[in-house]
């Protein structure tokens, strides 16, 4: 028997898959929102690959990247369209979101570090960002580039979310309770619920 509340309610798996060619990058992404935390990446920045990994396990997703980007100038372009990838990819592996929990909350503690991520699968982008990191780079990976991750991702998966670093003084685990607060968050609001009937919005419509 399956718990309550389970993603897998449903046999049919949701998934959304997207090619994305620019004259900076070629990126192709596959989603599994119903999956198990199995990841293949390939997208020449190991730092991102270290957090969509996190991402992934602990969010319970299948995911699947492989991109080629402009990385003799920096990192910028490939980040930010692996972003536009993975919320162009939830929202046509949700569809019209039928029966989900559409909210998602959670606190994650890494050693010193404590980050929260709250959204709402709400088909209005927004991004709260109240995150203050003290370095620029973790190895050869700008932090900044975290930022631009988070909107782009908010953007085109059209949700709203906000991201909260509590506290913590280690760059590298700091970022890592975002993503994996991030995992946790939207495998809550993506989870199927049995007593949600239709669209979970009073406008019918999300």
């Amino acid at each position: 028997m399956r718990r309550k509340g389970s993603k897998k309610v449903e046999a049919k798996e949701r998934i959304g898959s997207i090619e994305r060619k620019t004259g900076e990058t070629e990126i192709s992404l596959t989603l599994n929102v119903d999956g198990s935390g199995r990841t293949e990446l390939r997208t020449g920045v190991p730092f991102l690959e270290h957090m969509l990994d996190l991402f992934a396990k602990h969010g319970q997703f299948d995911l699947s990247v492989k991109a080629k980007g402009d990385h003799e100038i920096d990192d910028h372009h490939t980040v930010e369209d692996i972003a536009i990838c993975l919320g162009q990819a939830l929202r046509r592996a949700l569809g019209d979101k039928r029966g989900i929990r559409r909210y998602g909350n959670f606190f994650v503690p890494m050693d010193e570090s404590l980050a929260q991520v709250a959204l709402d699968l709400s088909n209005r982008p927004h991004l709260e960002f109240r995150v203050d990191l003290p370095g620029g780079k973790v190895g050869q990976f700008d932090t900044e580039l975290v930022h631009e991750f988070f909107w782009k991702l908010a953007l085109e998966a059209r949700m709203t979310l906000h991201v909260i670093l509590h506290y913590g003084r280690n760059t590298h685990h700091m970022i890592e309770a975002c993503f994996k607060a991030l995992g946790r968050a939207l495998d809550e609001a993506t989870s199927l619920d049995p007593r949600v009937q239709g669209i979970p919005s009073s406008k019918g419509v999300l």
